[in-house]
C-alpha cells in the first residue's frame, strides 16, 4: 500500500491517526503542566534522583516525588520510571531501552499500515501515540513520568500515566478484534 490521496481519505487512516495523535497530545500536555521547565534536558536525567515525598506549593513545576492525596484510594503523584513497563528493564542504560521501544514503535507501525480493519488501526495507533510519549519522556528526561497511584489498604496498582492509559484501551481494541468483536458475522450457509 503507497501513501495517495485516496488513501489519506480512508476513514481507518484517519481516525486512527486523529487517536494517535490525541493520544500523543493529551499525555504531553498533562505532562508539559506538571514537569519543571529545568527536567528538559536531551538524555539527562535532572530530575529522576530527587527524593521522593514532599507535596507541592503548586501543581506546576514538579520535580519528582509530589504527592497530592485526592481520595483514600487515589493519589496524584509525580515519580519517574527508569524501566520500560511497570519498571522492568529498569536497570539497562537509557539508549537500550531507546532502541527497545523504537524497535516496537516501528513494528507497531508496519502492522498499523498493513491493517485494514478499523479496530485494529485504532488499537494500533493509540498504543504507537502514548508509546511515542513515553519514549519521547525518556529522550527528554531520562525516564518516563507517572502520575497516576490507585491504592487500598496496603494493596498499591501501578503508578502510570496517560500514554500507559491509551496504550491499554489500545489492547483492549486488539483483543476485541482478535475475539472478532466488530467484524460482520459470516453468513455461510450450513
Amino acid at each position: 500500500m503507497t501513501l495517495n490521496s485516496h488513501s489519506l481519505r480512508n476513514p481507518t487512516i484517519l481516525v486512527s491517526l486523529m487517536a494517535a495523535i490525541f493520544a500523543f497530545g493529551i499525555d504531553r500536555a498533562q505532562k508539559g503542566f506538571h514537569i519543571a521547565a529545568e527536567c528538559y534536558a536531551l538524555g539527562q536525567a535532572l530530575c529522576v534522583q530527587v527524593p521522593f515525598g514532599y507535596v507541592p506549593v503548586s501543581m506546576t513545576g514538579w520535580r519528582g516525588g509530589e504527592i497530592i492525596p485526592v481520595t483514600s484510594f487515589f493519589d496524584y503523584v509525580l515519580v519517574w520510571n527508569t524501566g520500560i513497563s511497570y519498571g522492568l528493564l529498569d536497570g539497562l542504560p537509557v539508549w537500550v531501552l531507546g532502541i527497545i521501544m523504537g524497535i516496537a514503535i516501528i513494528a507497531l507501525a508496519i502492522w498499523w499500515w498493513r491493517a485494514d480493519v478499523m479496530l485494529i488501526r485504532l488499537g494500533l495507533a493509540l498504543c504507537i501515540g502514548g508509546a511515542l510519549s513515553n519514549a519521547l519522556d525518556r529522550l527528554l528526561y531520562g525516564a518516563v513520568a507517572d502520575f497516576f497511584h490507585f491504592h487500598w489498604g496496603t494493596w498499591s496498582f501501578y503508578i502510570f500515566n496517560l500514554a500507559d492509559v491509551a496504550i491499554t484501551f489500545g489492547v483492549i481494541l486488539l483483543l476485541a478484534d482478535l475475539l472478532g468483536l466488530g467484524r460482520p458475522k459470516s453468513t455461510r450457509p450450513a
